[in-house]
């Protein structure tokens, strides 16, 4: 039997301060309660989650059946439209990579993947990140702030929007865009709670993956969360030394603490883990990595999706080989280690997770 670290309180990085919140952070219990303290019926806040979700209007004044003086109100203390789509990206595959504004300016990036099964969104948690990974483009610049939950959900709301045009929904969602989702946690949690509700946009739990660099308290706190969101972690290394000169989050939280710390959420949930595993040429992707791997891993009910890296003209890491890749991944196979490749989607667009940001904001990261 794990037990987990003393629990200590969980403090979020700075979070913006509007005259007017985004109306998406609130949850049904929220609306249902403003509308009470404004004198209305408590059904006033569930007529509002349905416009919101169900319909998507984009102005309160669209939401018929309220009273014209709550109508007025809302719009006065909420705002309905927390982004701006400054760059909408197409790919080939039918990949969409939208840079969408914030009201104070920032630009942060969801993108649309569309597979056999559905059309899955990654979102965004924070402007920029802190955690440092060396191989990619959102730490750029450093982390700027987080995102409310209504900055959160309405990623997701205006994709949908866009998908209504064709008649399509989103099925699934992760989340794995800029920054760490773990850092935003009061935020996340807020947000998965209000996608997933069944009078909303009713992505259900089996649907949605949350990814995480490793921040070891909120994996604890997220295993005691009765909640059956998938759930993933970026490894990218079995070795220390190796993951440290990759993720400088390993310095904070070794891979030790890490392992503990995820076989205390698997005594707890009994949910299988997916292991992100990118591969950088000659850096982590030998046949010899991939046994220490598999021994790291041994034990737990898990899964390995392995990431050939794309490439980030700021970084330095080049691309495993297609031999090196496919011999990593038998070799796993051979170690009794279930694992597969992921499909590569976006390549003709600025794919790589932080990329188009930065091109698209020189001021927010420094160049």
């Amino acid at each position: 039997m794990i037990k987990r670290p003393e629990k200590k309180p969980i403090k979020d990085f700075q979070l913006p301060n509007f005259d007017r919140p985004s109306i998406y952070t609130l949850n049904l219990d929220e609306l249902e309660a403003l509308a009470v303290e404004w004198g209305e019926e408590r059904y006033r806040g569930a007529q509002i989650f349905e416009w919101l979700y169900i319909h998507r209007v984009d102005q309160f004044e669209e939401m018929l059946n309220l009273p014209k003086d709550m109508r007025q109100r809302l719009s006065e203390m909420y705002s309905i439209a927390p982004l701006e789509t400054v760059v909408r990206q197409e790919s080939k595959d039918g990949t969409m990579k939208f840079l969408f504004r914030l009201r104070d300016g920032y630009t942060i990036e969801t993108v649309l993947m569309r597979h056999d099964y559905g059309n899955s969104v990654c979102v965004t948690t924070q402007v920029g990140c802190r955690i440092g990974c060396s191989f990619c483009a959102s730490t750029l610049g450093g982390l700027k702030r987080n995102l409310e939950a209504g900055e959160i959900v309405s990623q997701i709301v205006q994709i949908q929007k866009a998908l209504d045009e064709t008649g399509e929904r989103v099925s699934s969602i992760v989340i794995m865009g800029i920054g760490e989702p773990f850092e935003n946690y009061n935020q996340m949690m807020k947000f998965l709670r209000i996608v997933n509700h069944d009078d909303g946009l009713n992505i259900g739990a089996r649907h949605i993956t949350v990814s995480t660099s490793g921040i070891v308290p909120r994996i604890y706190d997220f295993a005691e969360e009765d909640i059956q969101i998938n759930f993933a972690v970026s490894l990218h290394a079995a070795d220390n030394d190796i993951r440290t000169r990759l993720m400088p989050i390993n310095k904070a939280y070794d891979i030790e603490k890490l392992m503990d710390a995820l076989k205390y959420y698997q005594q707890e949930t009994g949910r299988r883990i997916t292991f992100e595993y990118g591969l950088f040429g000659g850096v982590n992707d030998q046949p010899e990595h991939a046994r220490e791997l598999s021994e790291l891993i041994s034990g737990l009910k898990c899964h390995v999706n392995l990431i050939p890296v794309n490439h980030v003209p700021e970084r330095n890491y080049v691309r495993t080989t297609r031999d090196d890749i496919f011999t990593f991944l038998e070799t796993l196979n051979e170690c009794g280690v279930n694992a597969t490749l992921r499909r590569e989607q976006g390549t003709d667009i600025d794919a790589a997770c932080g990329q188009l940001r930065a091109k698209e904001s020189k001021e927010e990261t420094g160049e």
